[in-house]
């Protein structure tokens, strides 16, 4: 497999591209290499410029959950680009999209779509802010909830992947507010609300994504609500990569909790640059023009974006492909076992619904701490195997990977012999 387009277009791209990338983490740093530039993508598969096609659990980091240009998702997106691009006034689609969304979600009875994951994680924080008139959050070491100043420590992902404890740039007062906990750790929560008297609210992924796949343990959840309803403060759940991933509305339902503020993103939008975040009538009422919190945003509910979404939300509750989901994860995961004993490699899999991953460790990954034991360098390798036998993987041992409706038993089987190989490959290391 010749990467030399890809090669080239790197070279060319640093001259006027950060790093000739616009996000970090595909500059393929703690993987090596040049990164590779993307053409095309179809289906489950997806082809770099060099004309290499790969099965795809990337998926855009989830987004994509019925393969890439969905036929229905096609259509809905150029019928609305006949209409035009953007009008900075409102749609009706925009109305559309709010009650499938808020439908799917029983503590939400209204919604504001914003243009990105982190502007909707930023807006729930300052709603919470506004409802509780305190001002500390909590969040979780590991857990990633965009790049706002507030929320860049301990944030897991593209950082953990760079080995960067935070973000140069990030003043001390930014972040003077932001309290860390340790996932699945209630005790590290009291300990905050035992020292403060002014915490707006928690923040966490309901599935931790942005260290791997990291579940909480039983009950966590469910006690971390209860404890923090009981000292005034806001439970705001980041769904922004769960949400309709593992059933059609928030991983928060099957775990038995009800946040009071939501953050969505991704399969919403449907491949287009979407957010959200919503709550119960008492809470989004504190939103301009209602109230006197303000946000706003000039191509919010963009119309291509909510064409986008409504056709991929729609398509996707008609398919509820949610049990073939489990049944291929488990399939995987199985797979994945079986080569690393098979080759005496070390390996734990992770897994919820349509996200699963896989840590180079012997121990159990239950928080932060215990994903960053893993042997990176173990992952590197069988990165780049998996690579050169056609399958594309997120470049960091940090990262999920996705599933699709569209990834049939052919793309399986074919990732089953890639594994092996690239369990081999470890092996020899």
């Amino acid at each position: 497999m010749k990467f030399e387009n890809s090669e080239k277009l790197y070279k060319k791209g640093l001259k006027h591209l950060v790093g000739a990338v616009n996000s970090p983490v595909r500059a393929f740093a703690s993987v090596g290499g040049n990164p590779l530039f993307i053409k095309k993508a179809k289906g489950s598969k997806i082809t770099d410029v060099d004309g290499n096609t790969y099965v795809d659990y990337v998926l855009s980091y989830g987004p994509m959950i019925l393969g890439h240009r969905h036929k229905k998702v096609q259509k809905a997106i150029n019928k609305a680009l006949k209409n035009g691009y953007t009008f900075g006034a409102s749609t009706k689609n925009e109305i559309k999209l709010a009650k499938i969304v808020c439908d799917a979600f029983p503590s939400m009875d209204k919604v504001r779509f914003v243009n990105s994951g982190t502007e909707a994680v930023l807006s729930a924080i300052r709603l919470a802010r506004a409802f509780t008139n305190k001002d500390k959050i909590i969040k979780f070491s590991g857990c990633y909830h965009g790049h706002s100043d507030a929320l860049l420590v301990a944030a897991g992902s593209g950082l953990a992947t760079l080995s960067l404890p935070g973000s140069k740039g990030v003043p001390e007062g930014a972040v003077k507010n932001t309290l860390i906990a340790n996932y699945n750790d209630l005790d590290s929560v009291k300990a905050h609300f035992e020292k403060y008297d002014d915490i707006a609210g928690v923040i966490i992924e309901p599935i931790a994504g942005n260290m791997g796949v990291v579940l909480p343990q039983e009950n966590f959840l469910k006690d971390l609500k209860e404890y923090i309803t009981s000292k005034g403060a806001l439970l705001i759940v980041d769904e922004v990569m769960t949400g309709f991933r593992s059933k059609f509305g928030g991983a928060q339902e099957l775990l038995g909790v009800e946040a009071d503020i939501i953050c969505l993103g991704k399969v919403i939008g449907g491949g287009f640059p979407v957010g959200a975040y919503g709550a119960r009538n008492e809470i989004m009422e504190m939103v301009s023009p209602l109230g006197e919190m303000y946000q706003a945003g000039t191509l919010s509910g963009n119309p291509i974006a909510m064409a986008a979404g409504i056709a991929t939300l729609t398509e996707l509750k008609k398919q509820n492909p949610y049990k073939q989901f489990n049944e291929t994860a488990e399939k995987l995961e199985t797979i994945l076992l079986d080569s690393a004993k098979k080759h005496r490699v070390d390996v734990i899999v992770n897994r919820f619904g349509s996200m699963i991953n896989p840590f180079f460790t012997t121990g159990k990954v239950t928080n932060f701490k215990e994903a960053q034991e893993s042997d990176t360098k173990k992952f590197a390798v069988f990165f780049w195997e998996m690579i050169h036998n056609g399958i594309f993987l997120p470049p960091s041992q940090f990262e999920a990977w996705f599933l699709a409706s569209a990834l049939s038993d052919k793309d399986l089987k074919k990732t089953a012999k890639a594994i092996d190989k690239a369990m081999e490959a470890v092996s020899k290391m």
